[in-house]
């Protein structure tokens, strides 16, 4: 009767421990750490440090001012993408380094929340712990309450809005190697505000994920991405990592995460009206797309 009663208690810890594990509320990033300090100098160590952590840093980017990203990946990431349907998204981690006040701070976006989203095979648990030991961790952010895996694989921002299942298919070429050697070539000549700020191709299969730079004026202003970020990026904590926004080339044809979707997963409690909300960058998703399909079409 003993061994039945320490085995029934084993079994119900298992299976709270079970529950509470997936109940755990996940958000889009990570803070690792704030002090003093230059955005130079903390970029010049993170770097350092994640490479000696077995990251490969493929482009880094300045989007404006008092920031800067830095764009890494390892065969862990990049082994997962190859599982998962459009896995490149999730192929890369991106990692930022952001005045703010007086402070610097470094942040990172959450793997195992980007796995959800992305709706990946694995959870890339391994790959948050390898961030943490490497950078720190002092708080998830991003979100007041957070999503559960269950919740974050099935996330749209609302009714009438886009899934991670619905991007905008850019342009279409006969093959993939056509697709993928014209995009890099029509990223690098820089038209229409576009630029490339990495390429990282997915083993074993014909994908290809793109990080891209955006920058417009005048009439262009709404896919430029400091002027996004000026409207939604307003807390003490920034979401800074939230850049650079992705294309994905996957077989002949070449996509983009609808940005209603693409913005929302990093900001899922902007409002919709009022300031800094959804309204402000209202026309936004549209000329991010136009910009991109411009760029990118045959």
């Amino acid at each position: 009767m003993r061994f039945k009663s320490v085995l029934l208690s084993a079994l119900l810890m298992f299976v709270t421990m079970g529950a509470q594990a997936a109940d755990t509320l996940l958000k889009p990033f990570v803070l690792a750490s704030k002090g003093v300090g230059t955005v130079a100098e903390k970029s010049a160590q993170v770097k350092s440090v994640l490479a000696g952590s077995g990251f490969t840093v493929v482009g880094d980017y300045a989007p404006y001012a008092g920031a800067e990203i830095i764009i890494v990946t390892n065969d862990v990431l990049k082994k997962n993408a190859a599982a998962s349907e459009n896995g490149g998204y999730g192929a890369v981690q991106r990692v930022a380094v952001t005045e703010a006040g007086h402070e610097v701070q470094v942040s990172y976006t959450n793997p195992v929340y980007m796995a959800n989203v992305y709706r990946m095979e694995g959870d890339l648990s391994n790959v948050s712990a390898q961030l943490a030991g490497a950078l720190g961790r002092i708080e998830e952010f991003g979100s007041a309450k957070g999503m559960t895996a269950k919740q974050a694989r099935k996330y749209h921002y609302m009714i009438g809005m886009e899934y991670f299942d619905e991007p905008s298919v850019l342009a279409e070429y006969g093959s993939y190697e056509e697709a993928v050697q014209a995009v890099d070539s029509k990223l690098a000549n820089n038209k229409n505000g576009i630029s490339k700020v990495y390429r990282v191709d997915i083993p074993g299969k014909k994908e290809s994920v793109f990080g891209v730079a955006m920058k417009g004026s005048g009439e262009n202003k709404y896919m430029d991405d400091q002027f996004i970020m000026n409207e939604i990026d307003f807390h003490d904590v920034k979401s800074t990592a939230h850049l650079p926004y992705e294309v994905l080339v996957s077989g002949g044809k070449v996509y983009a995460l609808y940005a209603r979707f693409r913005i929302a997963i990093d900001f899922p409690d902007l409002s919709m009206m009022g300031k800094n909300s959804f309204m402000n960058i209202m026309k936004s998703p549209e000329a991010i797309r136009l910009a991109l399909q411009k760029t990118v079409q045959k």
